[in-house]
Parts: structure tokens; C-alpha cells; sequence
């Protein structure tokens, strides 16, 4: 199973659009289930930006899966998230929290009130606009800022379990079914050097010092947990009812067999670059 973002870069259009406006819908499962971003990628990421004070901002933050892990590090955060659903339970879950502020809106037409330090996403820049997204990054950077991009991929592990939800997919739809648990290799973002982040992080004036990291963490989620987690995954959220539904039945019944428990061998990939000076 991967993240929601393609294998390679896809160009604005229907399938943009459609997969990118289903997330509110199911906003309380999103947060509950998403696994999180490792806590050494996040010193990682301030150790490189070197704020020294400055605010960063976090593009298409969702519910704040990597939100609170940086306001932890007292760093002052503006969190753009289009959603207003998804952006309802991020204000909830930074109620209290002291520098964050949500800005309910798109990336594209946001007006940056000020020269950021950092710009980082997780899970959600393949969202925003290919053809503006890169100099919309930049003219919210103060020169020298920092770009940090994540994503977590993750695949099920464990005696056979990962090919028979694989087999139930492969009832249920038509075709290979990328980024759901019919797709048992990850074939996107954190592959490295060879993804269309890093080439066109390397190929974009502007952005200098590219780099890329690779994060290994475990998660574990419940039958219902994990059913939860699908839900959440645009994928998913596309199919006909009458199809999901028979399919996260199947889900179900394969992950009982198993103990109840599905494993998640999760990789985060993290793409690092800085504003020409």
C-alpha cells in the first residue's frame, strides 16, 4: 500500500481535482488512523532549516498529522490546509497550542503575510498545482529558506496477509488498483533520487543543497483501525459505495483470520532544499 501521492507526477486535471476534495469527508478517521512522521525527521528538518527564530509554514496540513510534532519545537507555524473540513479538526487538535495558526484556503492563492523561514508538507504537495507550485514555494521563503517535503509509504507485513488483501482487491476491481493494498510494491516518492520531487527539486531555479532522506518506522492498526485507515485514502474514496463496501467486508474477514492485527512496514521519504541565497 502507498501514500496518496502518484507514482509520478501527474498533471493538474480531473484526476487532481477529484482525489484531492474527499479527505473532509472522512477528516475524524483521517486523523485517528494516519500514522504520524518519525520525530528524527522532524529534528532533521529544523536542523537543516536553522530557523533561529523565523516561522515556518506548513502546506496542506490536514489535521495536523505533522503539525504538532513542530509547534512541539516552539517553532511558530502558519498551517494552510484547502479542506474545511480537515482544517475544523486541525484547529481542534491545536486549540491551546501556542504560534499555530490555521489559514483555511489553497496554497495557490494564499498571500504569505511574511518572509518564511521553512516551508514544509507531509503527504500533500503533489496536491498543490504543478505548474505554480515551485515559485509559489519561493515567494514564500525568505532567501536561504528552507523546502522540506515528506511522505510516508507504507506495505502490510506479516505471513501472507499483504497477498490475500491483495487477492480480495483483485476481485473487487478491474485493473491494477495503484495506491491501495492491490499495489503491494511502493512505487513513489521515496524512491529517491530517481522521483519526480527530487528532479524537480535539482531542475527548478531557485532551490540549491537538495537532499534526500529515508526514515523506517512500524505501525499497527486494528481490523476496524485499519479499515478506517483505507477509508481514508482517496483511492478509496472514488470507488463506487456498493464496491468499497463489499470490498472492506472481504478486508475485514482477512484481517480477523490474521489475529485482528495488520502490521505496517512504513518508510517516510524526505526531500530537503534551500532558496538560492
Amino acid at each position: 500500500m502507498t501514500g496518496e501521492q502518484p507514482a509520478a507526477d501527474s498533471p493538474s486535471g480531473p484526476w487532481r481535482e477529484q482525489r484531492s476534495q474527499v479527505f473532509g469527508e472522512v477528516a475524524e478517521q483521517y486523523d485517528a488512523t494516519r500514522p504520524g512522521y518519525p520525530g528524527r525527521l522532524v529534528t532533521d528538518i529544523l536542523g537543516y532549516a536553522a530557523l533561529d527564530g523565523a516561522p515556518a509554514v506548513e502546506v496542506g496540513a490536514g489535521t495536523g498529522k505533522a503539525t504538532l510534532s513542530f509547534a512541539a519545537h516552539g517553532v511558530p507555524l502558519t498551517c494552510v490546509e484547502p479542506d474545511p473540513r480537515m482544517a475544523e479538526v486541525l484547529a481542534r487538535n491545536c486549540a491551546g497550542v501556542p504560534g499555530v495558526t490555521v489559514a483555511v484556503g489553497n496554497f495557490e492563492t494564499w498571500h504569505p503575510p511574511t518572509p518564511y523561514g521553512l516551508l514544509y508538507s507531509a503527504q500533500a504537495w503533489h496536491w498543490v498545482d504543478p505548474e505554480t507550485r515551485w515559485s509559489r514555494a519561493r515567494a514564500a521563503l525568505r532567501p536561504g529558506g528552507a523546502v522540506a517535503l515528506f511522505w510516508n509509504d507504507w506495505t502490510v507485513a506479516g505471513d501472507g496477509l499483504e497477498e490475500e488483501l491483495a487477492a480480495v482487491h483483485d476481485r473487487a476491481l478491474t485493473g491494477l488498483a495503484p495506491h491501495t493494498v492491490h499495489d503491494l510494491r511502493p512505487r513513489s516518492t521515496v524512491e529517491g533520487p530517481q522521483s519526480w520531487v527530487h528532479e524537480q527539486l535539482t531542475a527548478e531555479a531557485g532551490f540549491t543543497d537538495v537532499e534526500y532522506r529515508r526514515y523506517e518506522s512500524v505501525h499497527e492498526r486494528s481490523t476496524e483501525d485499519f479499515v478506517h485507515l483505507l477509508a481514508s485514502h482517496s483511492a478509496y474514496r472514488v470507488m463506487p459505495e456498493a464496491v468499497r463496501d463489499a470490498l472492506f467486508t472481504d478486508v475485514r474477514r482477512v484481517i480477523d483470520a490474521h489475529g485482528g492485527t495488520a502490521r505496517l512496514d512504513t518508510t517516510t521519504g524526505l526531500y530537503l532544499a534551500r532558496t538560492v541565497s
